[in-house]
């Protein structure tokens, strides 16, 4: 039996992060379950060991799950993590769709998650429903993979704000990539709440208008097109839909209203 840091053993294979296999693990010690992402170094980007110091930065944060060991041996990097319950996209598919009142209680759960990342300086980047796991004892939310992640702030604590610039790439799942995005430009805070949009649209409504075109990856022009519209959708609730006009009106730079956005599902 291959032992990580003479501590954890691994199960079997749960999934694929950003850039990384996840694995169900165990610590052999006290029977504890753990999740372990796994990147090889010899074709490594060091993107889990900079995701590994995310999460340690974010200690404590409420809906970010505290990170129990980061390390590496000849071959790969291991980052292990609490065990955590199904995705929002899991339960989704399981049932088909949410109510609005279960959605609405979810949206606020969203928002405050990613209100206390922006206060730390970051930008999370690829907000999705698979990225959005329960807890296993308890009713939480938490969100994961942080390998898109990076800092909006220059400079530290007091510096300023990013500037807006070009992007050679699409950032983030293109399903719930906001409009700037498919644009190519630069993310900020607003993105991410963009984001949770998509995703409560989808807890709502059980798919996306545009889910079908992201298959084709010269699609991108018709997905964003479609999420330019989707206000046009008269089956939208009234508080999904001023939620995304709100988000939709957000300068680049500018800090939402946190507590303003919350209350439209309160």
């Amino acid at each position: 039996m291959t032992l990580i840091a003479n501590k954890y053993k691994i199960i079997e294979k749960i999934g694929e992060g950003s850039f990384g296999t996840i694995y169900k693990g165990e610590n052999i010690r006290n029977k504890d379950s753990v999740a372990i992402k796994i990147e090889k170094i010899c074709d490594s980007y060091k993107l889990l060991k900079n995701e590994a110091n995310i999460y340690q930065y974010l200690k404590d944060v409420p809906g970010v799950p505290n990170i129990k060991w980061f390390g590496k041996d000849e071959k790969h990097y291991y980052m292990v993590l609490p065990l955590l319950g199904d995705s929002l996209d899991i339960l989704v598919k399981s049932c088909n769709s949410f109510s609005l009142e279960l959605t609405k209680k979810i949206g606020i759960q969203l928002i405050n998650i990613i209100s206390s990342i922006h206060e730390r300086g970051l930008i999370h980047r690829d907000i999705k429903p698979d990225n959005f796991l329960l807890g296993i004892n308890d009713t939480n939310i938490y969100l994961i993979d942080f390998g898109f992640c990076k800092t909006y702030i220059q400079n530290g604590d007091f510096g300023q704000h990013i500037p807006m610039k070009k992007n050679n790439k699409l950032i983030g799942s293109v399903n719930y990539a906001s409009i700037q995005s498919h644009e190519l430009m630069e993310l900020s805070r607003r993105d991410d709440l963009e984001s949770i949009g998509y995703v409560l649209l989808y807890l709502y409504f059980g798919k996306l208008d545009w889910e079908n075109d992201s298959f084709n990856a010269g699609n991108n022009d018709i997905i964003k097109y479609k999420k330019q519209k989707c206000l046009d959708n008269t089956s939208l609730p009234e508080c999904i839909r001023d939620y995304l006009i709100n988000v939709f009106d957000l300068e680049f730079s500018e800090t939402p209203d946190y507590d303003s956005l919350k209350k439209l599902f309160e």
